[in-house]
């Protein structure tokens, strides 16, 4: 038998591979003796800012004593990266492990995520964990994470995103993510728009789930000095610092607490103390990341246009009137049209590389679309160029900001490499020792 190389099995799935659909691993999971049932589960959705409340929810459960699974996507380096427990990556000869076992199973051709959700699924399984904390990959309604279920189901919000997948309209794309609310279940979210609440009201309806509203059911406020007070159905705690840049953190952050909440309710302890001491420890990579301080390097994944306006407002708000230089690049099923239009007439000079991906938009087709209006662009020939143009051009008081793809915050991750750690994920906290 010819020896099983997990990274050339993994990259022969090819990651830019989507599947609309639940049979392919439905059935390998039934081989595998359907391990996501063998652990509760928080299922979270929506259009932006899905692994910020996944990672806030998980710091606040480790802390308050829970062996805690974490499954998020993409990666930005390594791809253990996306199956995390109590902190710490998969190892890789668990990984390796893991993938042999799934090859030998599938009995046809899977995707790349299907592929890694079921080793998550696997993992957390013969790991034991308390609870696993799950952010949907696109979509909800066939994404592979649906096979699981979940105490409750979490849905940020509703942008258009995926219209070639999930549909042209927000009640289209409303309908697929409300694919993760469960018969009887519990559906927490901070959509507010009309066409997007009538489908949730509806599918919960339809359903039996209850329905709780971020503004209504629960409600976040922000205090002058940044912090935040939350007041839930049962719980109210207060000051908070919020662990992540951006004012939009406190309302992941209030879908966290409101997911702690439902929990408690259903029979996990999650103190106050708990709370405080897991956002305290909460790091998520490429959100609002500093990855320089002289000069100022920040990394961030918003890659669409509602992630990029709201990025805009934030680097508006933390440094105002900071000369603005961008090193942007993004896959070609985004808007990047739109992206650009929200961001390019703020910036000072605008660096377009190249990725090293297939769905990527080509920097020249970027430079025609920026310059027709106005924009100042320059191509480089890779991501380490525009890295190292962008700091030689910034003067001291700039802030740099890359953005615009997760792929882009990768490579850039990696030519920043020396500053990451050996085989942790730097997204929350050690579950607390007692």
């Amino acid at each position: 038998m010819k020896p099983f190389h997990p990274a050339a099995y993994l990259s022969g799935l090819d990651i830019d591979v989507m599947r609309f659909g639940l049979e392919a691993i439905t059935a390998l999971l039934a081989r595998a003796g359907r391990p996501q049932n063998d652990f509760p589960a928080v299922l979270i959705g929506g259009t932006n800012g899905k692994g910020s409340t996944a990672v806030m929810l998980t710091a606040m459960l480790q802390q308050a004593g829970m062996r805690v699974g974490l499954y998020t996507s993409p990666h930005l380096v390594d791809v253990r990266e996306r199956i995390v427990v109590d902190g710490d990556m998969i190892p890789r000869c668990d990984l390796a492990k893991l993938l042999a076992e799934i090859r030998d199973l599938a009995s046809e051709p899977i995707t790349y995520f299907e592929c890694l959700t079921a080793a998550a699924f696997l993992y957390f399984s013969r790991r034991r964990v308390d609870l696993a904390v799950l952010e949907v990959g696109l979509g909800g309604r066939l994404d592979a994470t649906n096979v699981c279920r979940p105490l409750v189901s979490v849905i940020t919000n509703i942008a258009l995103e995926h219209t070639a997948w999930l549909g042209k309209t927000l009640a289209d794309i409303a309908r697929e993510k409300a694919g993760i609310i469960k018969q009887g279940g519990v559906c927490l979210t901070a959509a507010n728009r009309p066409q997007v609440l009538n489908v949730f009201e509806k599918t919960c309806r339809e359903r039996q789930a209850a329905l709780f509203r971020l503004g209504v059911d629960f409600k976040i406020r922000r205090r002058p000095d940044g912090a935040v007070s939350y007041a839930g159905r049962r719980r109210k705690i207060g000051p908070l610092t919020v662990p992540l840049r951006g004012r939009h953190q406190a309302q992941n952050l209030a879908l966290a607490l409101a997911a702690a909440e439902v929990l408690e309710e259903k029979g996990y302890h999650i103190g106050d103390a708990a709370i405080a001491r897991g956002l305290a420890g909460t790091r998520w990579a490429a959100r609002m990341e500093t990855l320089l301080s002289r000069p100022l390097f920040l990394l961030d994944g918003a890659h669409n246009p509602a992630g990029i306006a709201t990025l805009c407002r934030t680097l508006g708000e933390d440094f105002p009137g900071r000369r603005l230089i961008l090193v942007f690049s993004a896959l070609a099923d985004k808007n990047y049209r739109g992206m650009l239009d929200r961001i390019g007439p703020p910036a000072l000079r605008i660096y377009l590389p190249p990725l090293a991906t297939g769905r990527a938009v080509a920097p020249g087709a970027l430079a025609a679309y920026a310059r027709a209006r106005g924009y100042p662009v320059c191509e480089t020939a890779s991501v380490a160029e525009a890295v190292k143009k962008a700091m030689a051009g910034a003067g001291k008081n700039d802030v740099i900001c890359a953005c615009g793809s997760l792929y882009l915050a990768g490579e850039i991750k990696q030519t920043f490499q020396h500053r990451a750690g050996c085989g942790k994920k730097p997204a929350v906290g050690k579950k607390a020792r007692r």
